[in-house]
C-alpha cells in the first residue's frame, strides 16, 4: 500500500496526526508486505510536523518505509534527516532535455522554432518539470513560440537584455543607464532579482582585470541580500549602477 502526499500542500502537523499516522497504525487484511508513504517537497513542512513525523517514523519503521522528497536538504530538521538514507539526483543532461521536448513538441503539435527550444532548456537549468509547465503556459498564450514568448511568458530577462543591461552600466552617464535599466524593467516586467542572477556568470565572462571581476561580484552578492532582508529594488539598482561605474573607473 502506498500514501503519497504533495508536504508543500498538506504541511501541518494534522496531516501527520491524522493521515500519515492512520495509515501507518492500521493494518491490512488482504495484502502483505512493508508500506511506502511518500512526501513530495517536504522542505515545505513546518518545523513541528516535521518533529512529529519523526515520531511516526521510529514507531512504525518495523512495517512503514518512507520516501521524502526535497528542494533543500537544509531546510529539513536533522532528527529526521539522520534517519534517513540520502539519494542525491544531479539536474538533467540538456541533451535529454532537448531529446524529449522534441518527443512532445512533435506529439501535440506546438509550433515552436529553435530559439524557443533552446530559451526553455536555458532557463530550465535541467529541471524537465519546469520545462513542461513553461511550455504549456506558452502553449496556452501563444500560437507561435519564439525566444521572445518563452522569456516574456516566464518573466526573466533575456541574454539581449542582459547584454544591453551591462553596455549601458559601461558606456552611458549613470543617470542615463539607470533611466534606461527602469524603462527596460517597466516594459518588460523585470524583477531586479533575476537580473542580478543572470548578471553573474556574464560578469566572469567580461574581460576585465581580476580585482575588477572580484568587485563586482562581491557587489552583486552584496546587493542580492540586501534585498532579502528587505531593501527596495530602486535604491539597490542605484547601487548596481553605481557598482558597475567603480568597476569601470577600477579597470582604467
Amino acid at each position: 500500500m502506498v500514501l503519497e502526499l504533495n508536504a508543500s500542500d498538506d504541511r501541518g502537523i494534522d496531516v501527520i496526526r491524522d493521515q500519515i499516522k492512520t495509515f501507518a497504525s492500521t493494518r491490512t487484511v488482504f495484502s502483505s508486505g512493508l508500506k511506502l508513504v511518500i512526501l513530495d517537497e517536504a522542505d515545505a513542512m513546518t518545523t513541528p510536523a516535521q518533529s512529529a513525523l519523526r515520531r511516526v517514523i521510529e514507531k512504525y519503521t518495523k512495517n512503514v518505509r518512507f520516501c521524502i522528497i526535497c528542494n533543500y536538504v537544509s531546510k529539513i530538521i536533522p532528527a529526521v534527516q539522520s534517519r534517513c538514507t540520502r539519494f542525491r539526483f544531479a539536474p538533467l543532461k540538456l541533451s535529454d532535455i532537448n531529446s524529449r521536448l522534441d518527443m512532445i513538441v512533435e506529439r501535440e503539435g506546438i509550433n515552436i522554432t529553435e530559439d524557443g527550444k533552446n530559451a526553455l532548456i536555458r532557463l530550465s537549468s535541467g529541471d524537465m518539470r519546469r520545462v513542461l509547465n513553461v511550455l504549456q503556459a506558452c502553449h496556452a498564450g501563444y500560437q507561435h513560440i519564439g525566444s521572445d514568448e518563452v522569456y516574456a511568458c516566464t518573466g526573466q530577462p533575456s541574454p539581449d537584455d542582459i547584454k544591453r543591461v551591462v553596455d549601458w552600466m559601461l558606456n552611458d552617464e549613470f543617470h542615463v543607464a539607470l533611466s534606461n535599466i527602469n524603462a527596460l524593467k517597466r516594459d518588460k516586467g523585470l524583477a531586479l532579482q533575476d537580473i542580478i542572477n543572470e548578471l553573474t556568470p556574464f560578469v566572469n565572462n567580461i574581460d576585465f582585470p581580476p580585482p575588477t571581476r572580484i568587485h563586482l561580484l562581491e557587489q552583486l552578492a552584496e546587493i542580492e541580500y540586501r534585498m532579502s532582508v528587505g531593501s527596495t529594488e530602486k535604491i539597490q539598482l542605484s547601487a548596481l549602477v553605481g557598482a558597475f561605474k567603480i568597476g569601470v573607473e577600477m579597470a582604467g
